[in-house]
């Protein structure tokens, strides 16, 4: 995992910072805002420090998709590459060896 700025330059302060996979945060790069795909206006990227996940994604294909619900789920998932062959393959694999989806109750 990568330490990723949610806004870059904002400064090291944790409510600044979050975990990201390599493949996000270096299709992120320095953006802040993106544009949905759907309705083709640009919004900011998705927050996990102030945001919930499950309001602006959700799981599809047997968890191997992440399709964005809304336009800030559509923009950032589009932004993030979150969908690249190779990543949806890999969870496509979790799942078959039963490591994905991660049970809350017992995480």
């Amino acid at each position: 995992m990568h330490v990723e700025h949610i806004k870059p330059g904002g400064g090291d302060a944790l409510d600044n910072l979050c975990l990201a996979c390599p493949n996000c945060n270096l299709s992120k790069a320095t953006a802040i805002t993106a544009i949905d795909p759907e309705t083709g206006k640009e919004v900011p990227l998705f927050n996990p420090r102030s945001q919930m996940w499950d309001e602006h994604f959700e799981w599809a294909d047997d968890y191997a998709l992440i399709r964005g619900v809304t336009p800030v789920g559509r923009a950032t998932a589009k932004c993030f590459r979150m969908n690249r062959t190779r990543i949806v393959l890999t969870r496509r694999r979790w799942v078959q060896a039963g490591l994905h989806p991660v049970d809350k109750d017992n995480s």
